[in-house]
């Protein structure tokens, strides 16, 4: 969990580490790093909260059995001692989460084919299967250091999540579009098991990477260790992945501004291209 002020200004990597608090450069930031209180800051931006899956489907009008089913796919990923978001995509058995879910401010694997597992929901039961390190496709491997549109990251399961349907890759993302982030792993909800939805909207573009990603603010409330989480279109069809917080006051409700936002990466260029690649490779050559 890191914080990053500079002129009072958060940035903050949302991966909660699940033990202490670490400082670390973030964004390639010049900013002096500090250790916060254990507090979990969640940056919110007013009354329209993440809802539980029976509230969200009551709010919408829908199933909520439904709703847990077309969302089994969104899980939670343990990796050494750190807990973050994940999804299955195009594929019962790859995964897409952000960079440093993975990979610790020193670039170093979180942890090896026997502690980085994929958990999942399916028909009211958890599933969990080893996740292959060894498959990892990363944007950048050393994430802490560097700017976060090359926050982004694929892997493969060892085996696939028999029940859960994949989501499938969306359009290219643009600002203004509609998105439902359905959030897992976040210290404030559940224990960082339960499911939380909302609808809300990408609001800025405020980056482009060279590999073609790009990065976006977006207006849906968040919690520490939902960092991988899914941002979708209509039609759970995944656009991006949610990175982190930029902040004045993260422990406070606040409107959507400049200095108060969530932020995703979205998933074009060599990040789509990493999810098609490791989807179409044999699970025999990943494996290995």
């Amino acid at each position: 969990m890191l914080h990053i002020i500079r002129a009072a200004f958060v940035s903050c990597f949302s991966l909660f580490a699940c033990v202490e608090l670490k400082a670390a450069p973030v964004d390639a930031l010049s900013a002096a790093s500090i250790n916060l209180l254990p507090t979990t800051p969640v940056v919110v931006f007013g009354p329209d909260a993440r809802l539980s899956i029976q509230d969200f489907a009551t709010r919408n009008h829908l199933d909520a059995a439904s709703v847990a089913r077309n969302h089994a796919a969104s899980g939670v990923i343990h990796c050494g001692i750190a807990r973050g978001a994940g999804q299955l995509t195009l594929t019962d058995n790859v995964i897409t989460t952000a960079a440093h879910v993975f990979f610790d401010e020193h670039g170093e694997l979180r942890g090896d084919r026997g502690h980085c597992v994929f958990t999942a929901i399916v028909s009211g039961q958890e599933v969990t299967t080893a996740i292959d390190v060894s498959s990892i496709v990363a944007g950048d491997k050393q994430p802490y250091a560097h700017p976060a549109v090359h926050d982004w990251a694929v892997a493969r399961l060892m085996r696939p999540i028999v029940g859960a349907a994949p989501y499938a890759l969306g359009p290219s993302a643009q600002a203004g579009s509609a998105i439902e982030f359905v959030a897992r792993g976040h210290s404030d909800w559940g224990g960082g098991k339960a499911m939380s939805l909302e609808d809300c909207k990408l609001r800025d573009l405020l980056s482009t990477g060279g590999e073609g990603t790009r990065e976006f603010s977006f207006d849906c409330d968040a919690g520490v260790g939902a960092s991988g989480g899914a941002l979708l279109a209509p039609g759970n069809k995944l656009l991006g992945v949610f990175v982190g917080y930029r902040s004045i006051a993260p422990d406070q409700a606040m409107p959507f501004s400049t200095q108060h936002y969530n932020f995703a990466v979205s998933v074009d260029g060599a990040f789509r291209k990493a999810v098609e690649t490791v989807a179409a490779t044999p699970a025999a050559i990943s494996a290995r």
